[in-house]
């Protein structure tokens, strides 16, 4: 396992034997203890993904209904992703002060009610302020979360809770998609915002209550500024770590792109399909919660570059077969970049957590900073190839990116498997 750099390790203080801690064991699978944090987090991402993407089957609608394209319709999902980025790497900070747990459950309960003020919002442009708060708030959720991991699982295990993390991030962001588009069209999407927001209110809830407070984290609060920038500094430094970075921006990108505007497709011509059909396709995420797990699992057996290499594999043949005119190709297709997308993140993301040492909340923020900044800017480019060339010219955005994501995956897997 890589550390960081000499002068990043330089910025821990000695402490006397008396005054460090002895690190506790982690978790070992199977134990109560795991169990507890394996379900906790599964709540803390399912509640988060939710929340994150339950407007995504919106889109369509609020293009019709505040008369704007796509790309401006996508900023209802872009801004909250971006400003969550930007987010992450605060609340790496303030997680350091005042420990992991209490963060996530803030977190979790503020997102929760300011989607709550979305759904009540009267214009477009309080509903993007709204969503740009959730987002940022959302921000203390997955950075902390991988690194409460990696503190507290034993490392023979870390691929396989990383797993579940990332399925319970599949299943939150599945049913905000497909619960959205069922109870919108009952209820309206004003009534089916207000139903997600108060039930992961419930979930906020649950999660304070399932997770065990954390055994080997040790408070940091006479960190300075400059010391948590010589810690990012010493992880962009690192041989292989920006790899990584990368190979989540772009795994982020092409999914975000795909299905951003599926929908429209979908609804369109020659497809024409009802909000709910259209979102009962996005029940393809099933897949995703069973290809993380599996990926997580994988990885601790075979390594991270296979299992890297064989998402972005899965998630080209899924491209290419959205591009055909028959609808279960296309549906195919979804499922397949589905697949490609959750092995990708489950695999790229447990191996940040083997790469380092020490700073790991530091350098899980710099991955999270780069998967959702991905998404974000990515997702919302995409647009622009939809407006103005359709299909075709998205699926070729999106190709450029695979191709990127494989040449990024190549360089690591040359340099070691794990």
């Amino acid at each position: 396992m890589q550390s960081l750099s000499e002068p990043a390790k330089a910025l821990q203080p000695p402490a006397s034997p008396a005054a460090r801690p002895t690190p506790a064991q982690g978790a070992v699978r199977g134990s109560a203890a795991y169990r507890r944090i394996a379900l906790a987090l599964f709540c803390s991402g399912f509640a988060t993904f939710s929340l994150l993407y339950c407007v995504q089957p919106l889109l369509p609608e609020f293009a019709r209904e505040f008369h704007v394209g796509a790309a401006g319709a996508s900023l209802a999902l872009s801004l909250s992703t971006a400003l969550l980025a930007l987010s992450i790497a605060l609340a790496g900070i303030v997680s350091e002060r005042y420990g992991r747990k209490e963060l996530m459950f803030a977190s979790m309960a503020v997102a929760a009610c300011c989607n709550l003020l979305a759904a009540v919002a009267p214009g477009w442009h309080m509903i993007l302020a709204a969503r740009a708060l959730e987002g940022f708030a959302l921000g203390g959720v997955p950075a902390v979360a991988m690194a409460y991991l990696a503190e507290e699982i034993d490392p023979a295990g870390l691929g396989f809770s990383m797993g579940l993390y990332v399925s319970g991030n599949a299943f939150g962001g599945m049913m905000g998609r497909v619960a959205m588009s069922m109870m919108a069209e009952s209820f309206g999407w004003r009534g089916a915002m207000l139903a997600i927001g108060v039930f992961d209110l419930a979930l906020a809830a649950a999660f304070v209550l399932l997770l065990p407070k954390s055994r080997n984290f040790v408070r940091n609060g006479a960190m300075r500024m400059r010391d948590h920038i010589a810690l990012w500094r010493g992880h962009l430094a690192h041989g292989r770590l920006p790899l990584v970075f990368g190979i989540g921006a772009l795994a982020m990108g092409i999914f975000a792109t795909s299905y951003n505007y599926a929908g429209f497709r979908l609804m369109g011509a020659p497809f024409s399909l009802s909000a709910t059909a259209t979102g009962l396709i996005f029940s393809a995420y099933i897949f995703g919660i069973v290809s993380s797990s599996w990926a997580g699992a994988l990885a601790d057996r075979f390594g991270r570059a296979p299992l890297v290499t064989a998402g972005i594999a899965i998630s080209c043949i899924g491209l290419f077969l959205t591009c055909t005119s028959a609808l279960a190709l296309v549906i195919l297709g979804i499922v397949c970049l589905t697949i490609g997308f959750f092995t990708t993140h489950s695999a790229a993301s447990s191996w940040v957590g083997r790469m380092t040492s020490t700073g790991r909340g530091h350098a899980a923020s710099l991955y999270l900073l780069a998967y959702y900044l991905g998404g974000s800017i990515l997702g919302s480019v995409g647009g622009w190839f939809w407006e103005h060339a359709g299909w075709n010219a998205v699926a070729g955005f999106m190709l450029l990116q695979v191709a990127a994501a494989g040449w990024l995956a190549r360089k690591l897997w040359r340099q070691g498997r794990n």
